[in-house]
């Protein structure tokens, strides 16, 4: 069977130990979602879906992923273009005007209404059918990743920010990355607005919380950025 190393921090490897955690199955578990969610976004032909199937296809995608997802179709379509791209993504999430990820450009001060995404083609797509682009592909996958690497059992517009954000050949990495929000930005940020949230959640878990979260994000995201550099910083 072949091998592949994992690695940890320190301090995590040490508590793994020290648990007696099985390792190789959570791992191999682990996996195993992750490489059926990648493949089912790379076998999604996006070609007159509708919410419904592609939320069965996607079952971890929160409702609101999946209506960016759609909006992202719908603009692909309406501009004729060949492939659903990163653009359409970006302009999709944009569009469904009240998801996490924009939240969290307003809480790192770049105003959503501002952003402009220009209608480009990207390579790949190609196949039967409307399907993503290589890079909108890509982004979709990292944000997958990204909601598996932050410990969520989902995957949310935030994940999805990160996601377009490190993409390096996608229209919405390069628009996203002129106004600030590049991938280690915008992956700090998500990190202190969920840590937020979550602590807005657990002391306050009534409607007023959701509608005060633009608040508290901002309030939790310069100590918390400001650690996580001194962490960073302080790496060999």
């Amino acid at each position: 069977m072949p091998k592949i190393n994992v690695y940890l921090p320190d301090s995590l490897a040490d508590a793994v130990r020290e648990a007696g955690v099985p390792v190789s199955a959570i791992c191999q578990r682990a996996l195993e979602q992750a490489v059926r969610r990648i493949t089912a976004i790379r076998q999604t032909v996006l070609s007159d879906l509708d919410p419904a199937q592609l939320a069965s296809r996607l079952p971890h995608f929160t409702p609101r992923t999946v209506a960016v997802l759609s909006l992202a179709t719908e603009r692909a379509r309406d501009t004729a273009a060949s492939a659903v791209t990163s653009g359409h993504l970006l302009h999709g999430m944009l569009a469904e005007g009240g998801n996490m990820a924009l939240q969290i450009l307003g809480a790192m001060e770049i105003d959503p209404a501002s952003i402009t995404v220009p209608d480009g083609a990207e390579p790949g797509g190609e196949g039967e059918g409307l399907r993503f682009s290589s890079p909108a592909a890509n982004a979709v996958e990292l944000a997958v990743t990204e909601a598996t690497s932050m410990g969520h059992n989902y995957v949310g517009c935030e994940h999805l920010l990160v996601g377009l954000s490190a993409e390096p050949d996608g229209l919405a990495g390069r628009v996203l990355g002129d106004r600030g929000a590049d991938a280690r930005a915008t992956r700090r940020a998500v990190a202190a607005a969920m840590a937020g949230y979550a602590h807005l959640r657990a002391s306050a878990p009534t409607p007023a919380a959701t509608a005060g979260l633009l608040t508290a994000v901002r309030a939790e995201l310069a100590p918390l950025i400001r650690r996580i550099e001194a962490l960073e910083a302080s790496r060999p």
